[in-house]
């Protein structure tokens, strides 16, 4: 019952701080983030009344299948981007640019904490910098996804940001894979080229023939349906089942066996949306279906960040450093990359600022960190949590402005002005009388 209260609690605290932020004009992404801190465990959650926010962070991890499950649906979302006749017109541009621009984060990344090593002896480790220079080439696609549907952002620039985006998660499970298990090998003494090599291909590999084959078999069971509303249960159904089944890992000898939750479900709407004639309307009417589930996810976000990472001065300044050069590698990335590719000077210029946000993937990266890095992840963990704590707070609204200044995101037309407001006369009129 607890746990139900919880979950509506938080549900009914995003959707009323979406009010009072309202006349800020800021993304609901920002709003939902901040209601989970206010009922997280620093805030509300420290009362200690059972149902009234979380009380700890053990309290959240209930809720772990929640986020799984809204991450699925959102990497089902960004998968429909893959349209083939899209990508004729973009996917070059999106390659190359998804490639240089996570790159480019983690060269600028291992850079600037190299030379801080130098400033700041014995704060910061060189496997701890080369894991965070990994860590940087994540962004955070749930966020991006979100500030591109609630201002209905369409344009050349959402057109490249989408695959970006897709394509950024599978370049950071190589980056990540092989600087960590170089950091590793700093540690230890010993080269593992399997943890290196084998096992980030191996879960790639496997992560995309899984979605494949999920994708074909949800289009022919779509053939045995004339209702929509079956159609849209079944599309649904697959969700679940795709996130449930990328769950599964073990090992065979050294090899480790697992999949990408995340390539796995973008994967499965990749193929739904280029082989099934029914898919674009099915997949906007389940984007609808899971605006609740989403909104959930990002309050939980926000009542999973730490705050206690501000009370260690050294960790706020590796985390700034971090902040800021991660920040300089995504946008000159993209800057130069976009240049290269014959973009528009639109793209050019603010493509890059889109890519700030960061959050699930590389919690998870941090997270392997902290258990496989003993006496050094703990480090890597809360800067990284200090990190997604700013870019989730501030990047929703910098996507946002760079979306507007680009002009993929629209202002509203007097005339839907001028709609809305009789609307809402004519219902005032009416409950008068």
């Amino acid at each position: 019952m607890s746990t139900l209260l919880s979950v509506s609690i938080a549900l009914l605290a995003g959707l009323l701080m979406t009010r009072v932020f309202k006349p800020l004009n800021l993304p609901s992404v920002t709003a939902y983030l901040i209601a989970g801190v206010l009922i997280g465990p620093y805030c509300i959650g420290a009362l200690g009344i059972e149902g009234l926010g979380f009380n700890s962070h053990e309290a959240m991890e209930a809720l772990g299948l929640v986020s799984n499950v809204a991450l699925g649906f959102i990497a089902f979302s960004i998968g429909s981007e893959f349209r083939m006749s899209e990508l004729k017109k973009t996917g070059k541009q999106a390659f190359v640019i998804g490639i240089f621009q996570a790159l480019a984060a983690t060269f600028f990344v291992d850079i600037a904490l190299f030379v801080l090593m130098w400033i700041m002896p014995g704060k910061l480790t060189a496997p701890q910098a080369i894991t965070l220079g990994a860590i940087a080439t994540a962004t955070a696609p749930a966020a991006t996804l979100m500030v591109v549907r609630q201002y209905k952002a369409k344009g050349p620039l959402t057109s490249l940001l989408l695959p970006i985006v897709a394509l950024d998660d599978a370049v950071g499970l190589v980056v990540f894979a092989v600087s960590f298990g170089i950091a590793k090998t700093l540690v230890s003494g010993q080269v593992d080229l399997i943890s290196i090599i084998v096992n980030p291909l191996v879960e790639i590999s496997l992560s995309l023939v899984l979605g494949a084959i999920m994708g074909w078999v949800l289009t022919q069971l779509e053939k045995m349906f004339n209702s929509n509303t079956n159609r849209l249960n079944m599309t649904i159904t697959f969700v679940f089942l795709t996130v449930a089944l990328s769950m599964f890992k073990f090992e065979i000898g050294p090899v480790h066996i697992g999949f990408s939750s995340l390539l796995v479900c973008m994967m499965l709407g990749t193929v739904f949306c280029n082989i099934c004639p029914l898919s674009e309307d099915l997949m906007d009417k389940s984007d609808r279906w899971y605006s609740p589930l989403s909104a959930l996810f990002f309050v939980i976000s926000g009542a999973e960040l730490e705050l206690n990472v501000f009370m260690d001065w050294a960790i706020v300044v590796i985390g700034i450093v971090y902040i800021l050069f991660r920040c300089f590698g995504k946008y000159f990335g993209t800057l130069f990359s976009a240049k290269a590719t014959k973009c528009s000077p639109e793209i050019c210029k603010y493509l890059g600022i889109t890519l700030f946000p960061q959050a699930g993937v590389a919690l998870g990266m941090c997270a392997i960190a902290a258990a496989e890095l003993p006496g050094q992840g703990t480090l890597i963990r809360n800067i990284t949590l200090f990190a997604v704590l700013i870019y989730e707070l501030v990047g929703p609204l910098m996507t946002k402005e760079a979306l507007k200044a680009a002009g993929d995101i629209k202002p509203m037309s007097d005339e839907v002005k001028m709609r809305r407001q009789t609307k809402l006369e004519n219902a005032k009129k009416a409950k008068a009388e």
